[in-house]
């Protein structure tokens, strides 16, 4: 449900997974869905209830606007199918509840399409956070400064009725990726600015503590030519900081304090990284403090880790991989997912949190 730019995207890498095969597409405008289905030589139903209630489908996508997530998954359900949603899960706590018990009641797959865990690089810096090879994590943020030329004034994710605002649109991507890293957070503060002469949130930011200490920053703003569009992830610790350049990030660099030992650990969490040695220390010199703790480093030094891949194909790998690891749960129930629709609802409750804050503050 939903043949948008994204929509067709995500569907050229799903039929890529070994055992999925496309049955038929819907969207809003029946020239859009017959467009695409002639694509794929499937069949265009003319809306989302004609394609539902296809015997031979087992499992819906739905890649439609976010105030159509809810009733289009409800619909879905209902029907005795299993759900893919893109992100927001739904625009309110009550409407995923909704969604999440009626799946629970049938026995079916419901899932929100976080697909950022499934990067190769998520689980690398999962496992820097978890080895504590750079000590405690104390601090992070992204920053994201988005393009907005392909959202022109009368689109509907400036419209919050439809779109939830820029933190239920779009930041529950990256409140979930912290938490996978961090576990649960609490929004603290959070702001907002609105475009000039216009009714148009433009940028929003906030404030996330994890745990008792590490406070994380957001910031999203949608105003930027799409030449200057780019994106910022970074994690701070006691003895270096890792850091992601891109929305669907294919490197990080890694830059630290450490010992022998330390090194090596590393470069085991990073197979296949540039190390360069930027200062190195020696004797006496190898020892310095950090909140007031002893620490021992024989180097100052850079890790460079590239995937190898470009945006695009990093892109289509977390969604086949996303697509994999439900399949896997569907004909395993035994199978242990890295995304549930828990994950969904979480991300949900801390962008509605922000984004009251926000409102609130402004």
């Amino acid at each position: 449900m939903g043949c948008g730019g994204f929509g067709l995207f995500a569907l050229e890498h799903f039929t890529q997974v070994p055992g999925v095969e496309l049955f038929g597409v819907a969207d809003t405008d029946p020239g859009k869905a017959s467009e695409v289905a002639g694509r794929f030589s499937v069949g265009a139903f003319r809306d989302a209830a004609s394609l539902v209630e296809q015997p031979d489908v087992d499992l819906i996508y739905i890649a439609t606007p976010p105030f159509l997530h809810y009733p289009h998954s409800m619909l879905a359900l209902q029907a005795g199918k299993h759900v893919i949603c893109e992100k927001p899960l739904a625009l309110s706590l009550q409407d995923a509840d909704e969604m999440m018990d009626k799946a629970r009641q049938g026995g079916l797959l419901l899932v929100c399409n976080l697909m950022q865990r499934y990067n190769p690089l998520f689980e690398a810096v999962r496992r820097l956070v978890a080895d504590g090879v750079l000590g405690q994590p104390l601090h992070g943020y992204f920053e994201n400064y988005a393009k907005d030329e392909p959202l022109p004034a009368g689109h509907w994710f400036w419209d919050r009725v439809k779109s939830g605002g820029i933190f239920v649109e779009h930041a529950v991507h990256f409140f979930d990726l912290f938490e996978g890293w961090l576990g649960p957070g609490k929004v603290e503060a959070a702001q907002r600015a609105i475009r000039p002469d216009t009714s148009i949130e433009e940028h929003v930011q906030c404030t996330v503590r994890y745990g008792q200490t590490v406070l994380v920053n957001f910031y999203h703003g949608f105003h930027q030519p799409a030449r200057l569009d780019r994106q910022e992830t970074r994690l701070v610790f006691e003895r270096g900081d890792v850091t992601l350049e891109g929305w669907i990030p294919t490197a990080a660099r890694i830059r630290a304090i450490a010992d022998e030992k330390d090194t090596r650990r590393l470069c085991e969490l990073f197979p296949g990284a540039a190390l360069k040695t930027i200062e190195t220390y020696n004797g006496a010199h190898r020892l310095c403090t950090g909140r007031h703790k002893r620490l021992d480093a024989c180097q100052m030094m850079e890790l460079a880790y590239d995937l190898g891949q470009t945006k695009e194909q990093c892109y289509g790998y977390l969604l086949r991989a996303m697509l994999k690891d439900q399949v896997a749960w569907l004909r395993d129930p035994e199978h242990e997912r890295l995304i549930t629709a828990e994950n969904g609802r979480q991300s949900l409750a801390t962008a509605l949190e922000a984004d009251r804050l926000a409102r609130q503050a402004s």
